[in-house]
């Protein structure tokens, strides 16, 4: 929340997402916090800009307040909204909506991305120290088995001292998921061609190749963007260069993954993985991945959901009250940086 920072006035503001998005987003705690730093129209969500309550409500905005489902922000929105110089997303990315037209008018963007890194980054390093113990596979036996289990003998390759984690991307998430892991016992590798090797040391990680990353790491955490030049990086290759029982974790897209070659390295019992998100997601009900036994499929679960969604709105409040303040924002979205955000 905005907290006890003194607001010099309060922008007339408009919310932009599809009604589902509202529904979960937008509780009566958010608004009144959102009506304490900038000013609402009477019918503040739109999710049609072609309307007449929507044109109304562009008509004097300086601010939109954005989220799941907003329509294309492109240069007839724009022309309909004349006083709006800002963009506050209360989700991840803002390829979905915000246009070059946007950008080439000087809009300033925020976005709630550093907010949703946290919740993906516990989910990835819960499944990094769940996938050690094996716990999945144990549990899966001591139900078929209901008989006691002889931890002494338990394989010395399970446990999470001393494993090896490769990062694949320093991105938000891909560092946050570095920092949540400096507590624990484990060597952490990274390849990201845009760090260096100073910036690597800083945080706390050793800088490899790609064919490194997956020769050397027990399990190998996938945090890139899709774009054209990661579709498919997760080669055949490459997978076949992971140790055996080594783990694949997937919080990214299902694209950065070639999904054909995952299939065929899982059914040869070589590796594990653990996948939030697939291609295509979700899969369809009869995608050999569901007859894997050797992964665990979530339904693209790891990102903010339920009370997760307060720390979206919170950050997204708090940005508009330091832009009303004449602050900027504390997470701007930058054009040149689009081509390497999801």
């Amino acid at each position: 929340m905005p907290g006890t920072r003194p607001v010099r006035r309060r922008p007339p503001a408009a919310l932009a997402m599809s009604p589902e998005a509202a529904a979960a987003v937008l509780s009566p705690g958010v608004l009144d916090a959102l009506d304490a730093v900038c000013a609402l129209g009477p019918h503040p969500v739109v999710d049609d800009f072609a309307g007449p309550a929507a044109r109304a409500a562009l008509a004097d905005a300086e601010v939109l307040v954005t989220g799941w489902g907003c329509p294309p922000l492109d240069a007839g929105v724009l022309a309909a909204a004349p006083a709006l110089r800002a963009v506050v997303h209360t989700a991840g990315s803002v390829r979905g909506h915000v246009t070059d037209a946007c950008w080439e008018r000087g809009i300033e963007v925020s976005s709630a991305a550093a907010a949703n890194a946290l919740p993906v980054a516990e989910y990835t390093v819960a499944m990094i120290l769940l996938s050690g113990k094996r716990v999945l596979e144990r549990a899966r036996d001591l139900r078929a088995s209901r008989a006691p289990d002889d931890w002494l003998a338990t394989p010395p390759d399970v446990g999470n001292y001393g494993r090896t984690v490769g990062i694949l991307s320093a991105s938000l998430i891909g560092r946050r998921v570095i920092e949540l892991l400096r507590p624990y016992d484990l060597r952490v590798l990274l390849h990201d061609p845009y760090v260096s090797d100073a910036e690597a040391a800083a945080l706390g990680v050793r800088p490899v190749t790609l064919d490194t990353l997956f020769a050397e790491s027990d399990v190998v955490s996938v945090h890139t963007p899709l774009l054209p030049a990661t579709t498919g990086l997760v080669s055949g290759e490459l997978l076949a260069r992971m140790r055996p029982d080594a783990v694949l974790v997937n919080t990214a897209r299902g694209a950065v993954v070639d999904q054909d070659a995952l299939v065929g390295a899982l059914r040869r019992g070589r590796i594990r993985a653990v996948l939030d998100v697939t291609d295509p997601d979700p899969l369809p009900p009869a995608h050999p991945l569901w007859d894997c036994d050797n992964v665990l499929i979530t339904p693209h679960l790891a990102g903010s959901q339920g009370n997760e969604l307060r720390r979206l709105a919170d950050l997204a409040v708090e940005e508009v009250a330091r832009w009303a303040a004449g602050e900027g924002f504390a997470h701007p979205v930058r054009p040149e940086r689009l081509a390497f955000l999801a």
